[in-house]
């Protein structure tokens, strides 16, 4: 089955995270991604280690997690675009091009004539994403940023963590680059609603996507509770901030986490507690109840949940359709049996290392297939390919080699 974005080409100039999870996006769903990258260095991430893949004979390659995490299923070619030579290389590759995706700062690429503006004459049809920290206008437009510092920024930090009062209280940052990571899917998203709309009307669009202005949007409940609460969201550890009883509880041998979405769950809940009473209890019958007197409810249950191991409430609470789990290791998750049993862990082929491990799109389709034949690329790998398929011949790649122009 074809994958449904196999009639798209992808020119992605963007490096580190953000753009290029966009661009891996675009590749599962099987459009021609090429990735442009510096001669003799690459992206950023490719040294952004230990650890690195390792070759064949257990040696360490020159390509750090981070790139082998980013950037399965494109081609890579090296190109200097500060040269002239390297900048009409790019321009010409826009010519049947359906989408530029770039992450430089603001005005870098409009100096080297390869801005939005200066592309689109060359082809109207383009669909061009910038993705920058701060977007193409404001104050801040110009500055740089990286995921830790919009977490700070947009308000992740201070609703994340323990409590100032408890032990390890204090802000801190998501264990991912959820900004960056986020940011990619909206570039996507854009990108491909873009790509739909120019099925319509013939004409291409520039997209400002702002890792701020995600992480803003990314506050939502947190965001509402304030603007419609006026009370400012402070850090609760595991607890949510507007459903209880959802938290970690601490059993006999170590925690779990317990999501009581609604009363009925509660309910349920209480039965499995030989606690039938709390169910009915003015201050825990509604949610809303229960989040207002949570300091009342929360020494109840810890004392039961302690008094028994894991396994057994774990075991219990499924029984009863409460939805409970364990805080599972990296290692654990990909031991899940719904994990394995929806292939998010497969190797793919590679010419150094002859396999390498990915963590899989997870989307699925009833008639399309994602796009699981292409490793990350080695620097440079496709450069001749790519260029052949311009018309350039043998010669001239060659000379544009011995010029470091590739």
């Amino acid at each position: 089955m074809q994958p449904l974005l196999s009639n798209v080409k992808v020119l992605d100039l963007s490096r580190i995270l953000a753009g290029p999870w966009a661009s891996q996006i675009l590749a599962d769903l099987g459009a021609d991604v090429i990735k442009v990258e510096r001669p003799g260095l690459g992206d950023d991430t490719r040294s952004w280690g230990p650890p690195f893949l390792k070759d064949e004979q257990g040696q360490d390659t020159t390509d750090g997690a981070y790139f082998i995490a980013t950037n399965r299923g494109k081609r890579s070619i090296t190109l200097d675009l500060q040269t002239p030579e390297g900048q009409a290389l790019v321009k010409e590759l826009c010519r049947d091009a359906d989408v530029v995706l770039e992450n430089y700062k603001v005005g870098t690429l409009a100096r080297m004539g390869l801005d939005y503006e200066s592309l689109s004459k060359i082809n109207p049809r383009l669909v061009y994403c910038s993705v920058t920290g701060f977007g193409q206008t404001g104050p801040r437009a110009a500055e740089p940023a990286y995921d830790f510092l919009i977490q700070a920024m947009g308000g992740l930090m201070s609703v994340t963590g323990e409590r100032d009062d408890k032990p390890g209280g204090g802000p801190q940052k998501v264990g991912v680059p959820i900004v960056d990571l986020t940011t990619g899917v909206y570039a996507a998203l854009g990108i491909v609603a873009a790509l739909l709309r120019r099925s319509q009307t013939g004409q291409g669009e520039h997209i400002d996507v702002a890792m701020l202005d995600v992480q803003v949007g990314l506050l939502a409940n947190q965001a509402m509770n304030f603007l419609l609460g006026n009370r400012v969201p402070r850090r609760t550890g595991t607890a949510h901030p507007n459903i209880q009883p959802q938290r970690t509880f601490a059993c006999a041998d170590g925690d779990i986490v317990i999501v009581v979405g609604n009363d009925a769950q509660f309910a349920t809940l209480c039965r499995l507690l030989g606690q039938d009473a709390l169910a009915q209890d003015p201050r825990y019958i509604t949610n809303s109840q229960r989040v207002k007197n949570q300091a009342t409810l929360d020494p109840i249950l810890d004392a039961i949940f302690a008094a028994q191991p894991r396994a057994h409430w774990l075991a219990a609470l499924k029984q009863a359709g409460v939805p409970a789990g364990s805080i599972n290791t990296v290692p654990e998750v990909f031991e899940d049996p719904q994990v394995v049993h929806r292939a998010m862990l497969r190797r793919l082929p590679h010419p150094a290392a002859g396999s390498v491990p990915q963590v899989m799109n997870p989307l699925r389709f009833a008639s399309s297939d994602l796009r699981v034949d292409r490793a990350p690329p080695l620097l440079g790998e496709h450069t001749e390919q790519v260029l052949e398929e311009l018309g350039m011949s043998a010669e001239q790649i060659q000379d544009f080699r011995d010029r470091k122009i590739i």
